[in-house]
């Protein structure tokens, strides 16, 4: 008989993680006892997804605001420092902010209007035609921003950031200044110091302030390179990626996810004989259409992976080939047509680029498609979830 279900993705739950933890072997022992439980057996190709934050967490990646400060300082000395295109957010920024300014005398703060880098608004777009302001053009000061948009609260968390952001850099006992803008080179009217806060622009925006007179330009992913007074860090990505963990902790973005990645595939390998996939996984790369706001909060989707998540889909779309190839055949004439016809894309391992019976495939990483996938199976709550099974992903139609 036929397999008749595809992809299968399982949230499989394990002990709560702590420093110095075995990740890979509680991983391990869980996926299996998670098959045993549930009556399911592993396959070749499987994929098995760890949240980076477990991973993180068991290396015990942390740094304090206090180290973050001391960073900065070392950067940039007494300068004022221009804090620019930093995320609304009270998880992934507020911490790092804290620290920033502690190592600062000053901030100019340079927020995007109407909304951060990953959707989070600070105003509608229908504010801004209301308004007649045009984003890409004007700079507002803090003054100009609330005689036009006044006390404006974020749909989902009620937090006017214009607001928290200044509270905690006066809190942290620096200056602040206030401004809105979305060209790079705006802060250079108020400093030549800048740090840029942004994620996946931001090697742009370094070039663009280092063309136009920038004297020193430092970007988030190099505060915390290196180890500061015990620190944790990353060495590729400083704080990009992190999370708040207490209100004077983050939790940094996990390091030598290869060793983590390597160690769990070969335990599966010894214990089952089966080839699996294994990934490290952080935000998915997706977009709430209601919110707008984009989730991909982490520099990237998956700091580590093995080989055989390389690349991108090549797949046919099957209405594509029902409504046209085979628009004359039916039933298991159609069902035989379409089966040979992948067989043979598999067998030639066919480029498909541009070619019509692809359209409307995803043609993106497989790493951010699966890691998209685990992330929305893991949720950001209480599931109690770290870790994702997902079976099937590499079958077709043909399987």
């Amino acid at each position: 008989m036929d397999r008749l279900v595809g992809t299968v993705s399982r949230g499989v739950r394990a002990p709560i993680i702590r420093q110095g933890d075995d990740l890979a072997k509680i991983v391990v022992d869980s996926v299996l006892a998670a098959a045993e439980s549930e009556n399911f057996t592993l396959r070749d190709r499987d994929v098995i997804a760890v949240t980076e934050a477990v991973v993180a967490r068991a290396q015990g990646n942390y740094a304090t605001v206090d180290q973050i400060a001391k960073d900065v300082h070392e950067k940039f000395g007494e300068d004022t420092v221009g804090v620019i295109f930093p995320i609304l957010s009270r998880n992934r920024f507020a911490i790092c902010l804290k620290g920033i300014a502690k190592g600062c005398k000053k901030v100019v703060l340079m927020l995007s209007y109407p909304s951060d880098e990953v959707g989070n608004h600070l105003i509608s777009e229908d504010l801004l035609d209301e308004k007649n302001v045009n984003p890409w053009s004007d700079v507002l000061t803090e003054e100009q921003y609330r005689e036009l948009f006044g006390y404006q609260k974020h749909t989902f968390t009620g937090v006017d950031y214009v607001d928290y952001y200044k509270q905690l850099i006066t809190e942290a006992g620096a200056q602040v200044e206030i401004i809105f803008a979305n060209q790079p080179k705006a802060i250079l009217d108020y400093t030549t110091s800048v740090l840029n806060c942004d994620i996946h622009t931001r090697a742009r925006t370094k070039r663009i302030l280092r063309n136009n007179g920038a004297k020193k330009v430092y970007s988030l992913d190099e505060i915390l390179t290196r180890s500061v007074d015990g620190s944790g860090y990353n060495d590729q990505y400083g704080l990009l990626g992190s999370n708040k963990a207490t209100e004077e902790t983050v939790k940094l973005f996990p390091i030598h996810c290869d060793e983590v990645v390597r160690n769990i595939h070969n335990a599966i390998l010894e214990k089952t004989g089966k080839q699996v996939e294994v990934m490290v996984y952080g935000d998915g790369a997706f977009k709430d259409p209601v919110g707008k706001i984009w989730e991909l909060a982490d520099p990237v989707v998956s700091p580590a992976y093995t080989k055989g998540l390389e690349g991108t889909p090549s797949e046919v779309k099957l209405k594509y080939l029902a409504d046209n190839d085979f628009a004359a055949l039916s039933g298991e004439e159609l069902k035989s047509a379409i089966t040979e016809y992948i067989k043979e894309k598999d067998r030639k391992s066919a480029d498909l680029t541009g070619n019509m019976v692809s359209q409307g495939t995803t043609p993106r990483r497989l790493t951010d498609l699966i890691g998209s996938l685990a992330d929305l199976t893991s949720g950001s709550g209480d599931k109690g979830t770290p870790i994702i099974l997902i079976q099937g992903y590499f079958d077709n139609y043909t399987k």
